[in-house]
């Protein structure tokens, strides 16, 4: 006669616990919770970046403009432009703020006119103002 192995003992299992439902929610919860948070992140920085692209197209924009002048113009004039503390209003809503210095060199580089663009921007959780500086060479 043949000896029988014992058998393993059986478990109705007929569904999750309500112990492991609770797991399961909470999981889940922290995980949409997690993704949640994200999305005004994500956006801010997508903003922040806009107003950044936006200073330095603007930036950009002044360089060329300039580059395209003679060298007597008073645009190219040593000092700021425009005077004083003002400041050109850019955009629908004048957020970017630009001007401009120009800066003779001495000799024996005299022939060279230094010209810095600064567009400054507030915005997008900012605390402070942010600002770009493009800088380029001028030759008579």
């Amino acid at each position: 006669m043949k000896a029988r192995l014992p058998q393993p003992a059986r478990r109705s299992e007929h569904g999750s616990t309500l112990i492991e439902m609770l797991i399961a929610i909470v999981v889940l919860a922290i995980g949409i919770l997690a993704v949640g948070r994200m999305f005004p992140t994500g956006s801010r920085a997508q903003v922040q970046d806009h107003l950044l692209t936006g200073a330095n197209n603007y930036a950009q924009e002044k360089i060329e403009e300039l580059s395209t002048r003679a060298w007597s113009d008073t645009a190219l004039t040593a000092g700021r432009h425009p005077s004083g503390s003002a400041s050109e209003g850019l955009g629908t809503s004048g957020q970017w703020q630009r001007f401009y210095n120009v800066t003779q060199l001495t000799a024996p580089m005299d022939n060279l006119r230094k010209v810095d663009v600064t567009v400054t921007y507030t915005g997008a959780g900012f605390q402070t103002q942010r600002s770009v500086v493009a800088t380029t060479y001028m030759r008579q």
